[in-house]
């Protein structure tokens, strides 16, 4: 009798999925975008009739054209730096998982926007996909991301007939191949350039309330910036936490990176070094809000020296990182007899 693999026998997919983008830098594409993004009832926790009369009848009547000028800042030939960024790291992993063998199917979705993730995954399971692995691109967990990446494939299978086996992969905050990569890309920069006096990890905020109410995000974190500091032997003075990209008039998590840049640079802090380890590939919110908003904003404030550390995108270390967590993960059904 000849010996097979069970994940040759029964077909698996691998599908990452990134928060998204719109389709072109327009007023009108960001429309769509935005309306769908910011309709998520996990993204925006408000009365759904309270705010769908502030987001309809505020919101996108003036966001998207300033998003859109924005988003024209950072455009390229290949089109969304996130989308970009994001395919190239899918390729990436869909090589390295089949060298020598038959590996999963690896496909790319966005949460909101295109490629969506009903149209992906139909395509997955219509090529024969038994066995699905979503791997949200949050290496951090928060409702307001992974959690939605839960709903939608989960509101796509709730009128799906015959279902696959499906694992989620909740986070990698704290692996050890990520953590890694992250310090890895630290040292490759102070190699290239002068080290400042600060290194800052920004992340993406959240309210303050989604926190208080068990979101574990900012815990999670502060884990990542924690872990890759001792990476780097840096001591409490030499690194900082911040949080980034508010949006409304409530609280959210502190301390702000706007608010701390122009603080630094009225402390006298001359140079300064921001990453977003939350980030898995370069988007609006790190190459127009960090490395530009908030490099002018820290210049004008009285700061001489201002360095962003890219995401890791499509860097060998990270494809590493994320071929062994998929690898970890995809041998519980390895090790599972074929059904």
């Amino acid at each position: 009798m000849t010996e097979h693999s069970p994940l040759q026998a029964t077909r698996c997919g691998v599908l990452l999925v990134n928060l998204g983008t719109p389709d072109a830098p327009t007023p009108a594409a960001l429309r769509r975008y935005l309306g769908e993004f910011l309709a998520d009832p996990r993204v925006v926790e408000v009365p759904r009739w309270l705010w769908w009369l502030v987001l309809n009848g505020v919101i996108l009547r003036i966001r998207p054209r300033r998003s859109a000028r924005a988003y024209a800042r950072v455009w390229t030939d290949e089109g969304s730096p996130l989308l970009s960024y994001s395919r190239a790291l899918q390729h990436a992993l869909q090589k390295t998982l089949n060298e020598g063998r038959a590996g999963p199917q690896v496909e790319l979705a966005m949460r909101y926007g295109n490629p969506s993730i009903p149209a992906t995954v139909a395509r997955m399971l219509a090529s024969g996909v038994e066995r699905l692995l979503v791997l949200p691109l949050y290496p951090q967990y928060s409702a307001t991301t992974t959690g939605s990446v839960y709903d939608g494939v989960a509101h796509y299978f709730a009128r799906t007939r015959n279902l696959p086996e499906v694992q989620v992969i909740r986070g990698y905050h704290t692996e050890p191949g990520y953590l890694d990569a992250l310090a890895e890309s630290v040292r490759a920069h102070w190699q290239t350039t002068a080290r400042s006096e600060l290194l800052i990890f920004s992340f993406h905020g959240i309210p303050q309330r989604y926190a208080k109410a068990g979101d574990p995000y900012p815990e999670e974190c502060a884990d990542t910036a924690r872990a890759v500091a001792e990476r780097l032997d840096l001591d409490d003075t030499q690194w900082r936490l911040c949080f980034q990209s508010r949006f409304g008039r409530e609280p959210w998590l502190q301390p702000y990176l706007d608010v701390t840049l122009e603080a630094l640079a009225r402390e006298g802090l001359r140079s300064v070094t921001v990453i977003c380890p939350g980030f898995a590939a370069d988007c609006l919110e790190t190459l127009e809000e960090i490395d530009m908003e908030n490099r002018e904003r820290f210049l004008v404030g009285g700061g001489e020296s201002f360095h962003y550390i890219p995401a890791l995108n499509a860097t060998p270390a990270h494809v590493a990182a994320l071929r062994g967590l998929i690898e970890r993960h995809l041998a519980v059904w390895n090790a599972a007899p074929d059904s």
